[in-house]
């Protein structure tokens, strides 16, 4: 799992990129929390970390009634998950062929006990 610390007291992780996925197909922090199995509470003080730590709003929430109310994920929002998920892809894709033979070593030292 890639976790990018950007300073001291801020990162983004999978948990934190997921939960702006989430937000925006289903346009709720509350579903999004849902689905991941986590309280609303927990959800939206995820947000207000990713909103502050960045400096500018990566989810937008509106009040109102019966569907008028809900969350949208903002241009910026939608620009740290592209460059989150691409380095997600690349760290991936440079570390296969050690995960692949730590793998084999694990198998193969297993199978010694």
């Amino acid at each position: 799992h890639l976790r990018v610390t950007l300073s001291d007291d801020f990162y983004v992780g999978p948990g934190r990129a997921d939960l702006i996925e989430l937000i925006a197909e289903t346009g709720s922090i509350s579903e999004a929390a849902k689905r991941m199995g986590m309280s609303y509470k927990r959800a939206w003080g995820l947000v207000q970390a990713l909103n502050e730590g960045f400096g500018a709003p990566l989810v937008e929430t509106q009040r109102g009634g019966a569907g008028q109310g809900g969350a949208v994920v903002t241009d910026a929002g939608h620009e740290v998950l592209k460059r989150y998920r691409h380095m997600q892809e690349r760290t991936r894709a440079a570390i296969e062929a050690d995960v692949k033979a730590l793998g084999k070593l694990h198998a193969d030292m297993s199978r010694r006990k």
